[in-house]
């Protein structure tokens, strides 16, 4: 994983971590999956999250992906071109 990549991946896990407080979190880059895909071609990442967090809890699906984009702000324009999320509270 390039130097980019491995500064893209902490400032997401940072970013998530200071706004939702998971108690699990998983963030991978998976870029290296779509070399050659129009997205990549503008420098933004492929990422997918695995994320347990109490704030979560009673929050629709849709919601839940809402609070995730909002906690990313602008990574979501500038460094992030696709977001695969697997979000859910504890227990589940």
């Amino acid at each position: 994983m390039s130097a980019d990549a491995v500064s893209r991946v902490s400032r997401i896990e940072q970013a998530l971590r200071t706004a939702l407080q998971p108690q699990e979190l998983e963030v991978i880059d998976e870029g290296h999956l779509h070399v050659g895909h129009a997205g990549a071609k503008d420098g933004r990442g492929h990422f997918r999250v695995l994320m347990v967090s109490d704030r979560f809890s009673g929050m629709a699906p849709l919601a839940r992906h809402r609070a995730v984009y909002a906690a990313l702000g602008e990574m979501m324009e500038t460094d992030i071109h696709a977001l695969a999320l697997k979000l859910k509270a504890p227990g589940e």
